[in-house]
């Protein structure tokens, strides 16, 4: 059964960090490009942040360049993303995403976690 399972999310001042996780079960780890992925109150689903492998290559969005980290566990088994420099704009639910390599359509979703960055 595959299962990815956010966690991390929560109320932050703004300036603060966070450091989501997404423990991942029930497929090949390295199959998939991991991604970060939110979506604030009446927006649209926003990509976040990528990942090819564990310690591979990394892609952000322009609004969390050079604030957030994304990173995976040596085992292959979490994804992580560091929030620094928060702000109230990153408010929004934050999903985890396994997308495959060789099937772009075929992939995963997590449930989300809330992040609320108050100013």
């Amino acid at each position: 059964q595959v299962q990815l399972v956010e966690s991390g999310g929560g109320l932050v001042q703004s300036g603060g960090s966070l450091r989501l996780s997404c423990r991942t079960s029930g497929f090949t780890f390295t199959r998939y490009y991991m991604n970060w992925y939110r979506q604030a109150p009446g927006g649209q689903r926003e990509f976040v942040a990528s990942i090819t492998d564990v310690g591979g290559t990394t892609t952000y969005g322009a609004p969390v360049k050079g604030r957030f980290t994304i990173e995976t566990d040596n085992d292959g088994i979490t994804a992580y993303l560091q929030m620094n420099d928060l702000r109230p704009e990153d408010t929004a639910v934050y999903f985890c995403n396994a997308r495959n390599k060789e099937y772009f359509d075929y992939g995963f979703w997590g449930q989300g976690t809330q992040v609320t960055v108050s100013s």
